[in-house]
């Protein structure tokens, strides 16, 4: 099978996402003591025209892209443009990011903070964050299945640009593949959602269309990550780990082409479904 054109991606990551190098003994193999760096995390509190909303527990790096993919997969503002200015501060553990938006999602953003108040004991709970947990969102414009060929050897491709796992380990990644089939960005964090709000973000600052090409993480594909690339526009979402039943579901209900891609096999498109199968609406 031919192989595609391979890129390095556009610009490396930004930020101490490895730590310095922490000594370790292997049990059982004496007292020899060696050294290897680990993955950094941090907590960062994010806030919207100086209303404290969320602190996530992150990978300190690309914090700019992080703070755009999660407030628009987030649902808390429609479009990037939204966002005005983020100022970042903080260093080591502990990171800040102060967010300006539009007028019109600032009012959206209290209102959806004024439904869940009350709730208590376990957090959200109750309908409205069920609505949360499901939420109705429109089906995607259909797009045409990505190349077999841009699949090709496609595990490999990707340990080639994750730098930092390679170091450290300990990192998802979620990745951009143009419709020549190069990678285009890459982008890890501890967190599988992290990585793919990061990537997101990327995207919508660089103006790289999201329906040109498709999108790989490296975890399993849950729903929630179906949420974020439905809401991004991504047409296409690959995985290395298989996909829940549910998100097979929604994925065909809201025409996402979604695909695993096992470690022996060729690729598995779950949706769109096939045409032999009977399918509920």
């Amino acid at each position: 099978m031919p192989r595609a054109s391979i890129r390095q991606p556009l610009e490396t990551p930004v930020g101490p996402t490895l730590s310095a190098d922490y000594s370790y003994v292997e049990l059982g193999a004496g007292s020899a003591v060696a050294q290897a760096p680990l993955v950094s995390e941090s907590a960062l509190a994010i806030s919207y025209n100086g209303l404290n909303h969320t602190v996530m527990m992150v990978s300190p790096g690309d914090l700019e892209d992080f703070v755009r993919g999660f407030s628009l997969s987030a649902g808390l503002i429609e479009s990037i443009d939204d966002t005005y200015d983020i100022q970042l501060s903080g260093t080591g553990e502990a990171h800040r990011a102060e967010v300006r938006i539009s007028s019109r999602a600032f009012w959206a953003l209290k209102q959806q903070r004024r439904q869940l108040a009350g709730t208590s004991g376990c957090g959200l709970c109750g309908v409205e964050a069920l609505e949360q947990a499901l939420p109705d969102l429109p089906a995607l414009p259909a797009s045409p299945l990505p190349p077999a060929t841009h699949l090709h050897e496609l595990r490999q491709r990707i340990t080639a640009v994750q730098h930092q796992a390679r170091s450290s380990g300990a990192l998802h990644a979620a990745l951009f593949v143009d419709e020549h089939g190069a990678i285009r960005l890459c982008r890890e964090d501890i967190g599988r959602h992290n990585a793919l709000d990061k990537l997101i973000g990327a995207l919508k600052q660089q103006g790289l269309d999201g329906a040109r090409g498709f999108a790989v993480v490296t975890s399993r594909c849950s729903l929630e990550l179906l949420h974020k690339a439905v809401r991004a526009g991504i047409g296409s979402l690959v995985s290395l780990s298989a996909p829940t039943a549910l998100t097979v579901d929604w994925a065909r209900r809201h025409q996402l082409n979604l695909i695993h891609l096992p470690h022996q096999h060729a690729p598995r498109v779950y949706s769109p479904a096939p045409a032999t199968e009977n399918t509920q609406p």
